[in-house]
């Protein structure tokens, strides 16, 4: 199984590098960044189901770790919620350079949303690092 996944991943990067040699011959034209944008979809949709099947696979073969997968989706849901929540509280302009304005509130919220939830995650995975280093040294 292991050297499936190996074999997956290797084409996975192959086809990546394949598509950006090709923007980058082409100037980044229409054609090229389009066809990026659709790789990057289906890898980010491929990597949300893997993601999935995962978790749910885990939870069928180690029953006794569902209380730590729900508490996980909880944890996840009040980040996203209270950043979103923080996010719509205020209004922030963000110009738009191509209609001489600036982006309509919506999208300024999903945008200050996803950045939050990104600091959130880097700083979680920074100091999840640094516990487990320091645990691991305390053993």
């Amino acid at each position: 199984m292991k050297k499936i996944l190996n074999i997956l991943l290797g084409i996975l990067m192959a086809i990546t590098v394949v598509l950006m040699v090709y923007a980058i011959a082409t100037g980044g034209s229409d054609a090229s960044i389009s066809v990026n944008l659709m790789w990057g979809y289906f890898l980010f949709v491929f990597a949300v189901a893997a993601a999935i099947f995962c978790a749910v696979f885990g939870m069928i073969q180690n029953p006794a770790g569902i209380k730590g997968t729900i508490l996980s989706l909880v944890l996840i849901i009040v980040i996203v919620g209270v950043s979103y929540f923080y996010s719509a509280g205020h209004t922030v302009n963000i110009v738009d350079l191509q209609n001489n304005g600036f982006f309509g509130h919506g999208e300024t919220v999903i945008t200050e949303t996803s950045i939050l939830v990104t600091y959130v995650a880097c700083v979680a995975a920074f100091v999840t690092a640094v516990a487990t280093e320091i645990w691991g040294a305390f053993k």
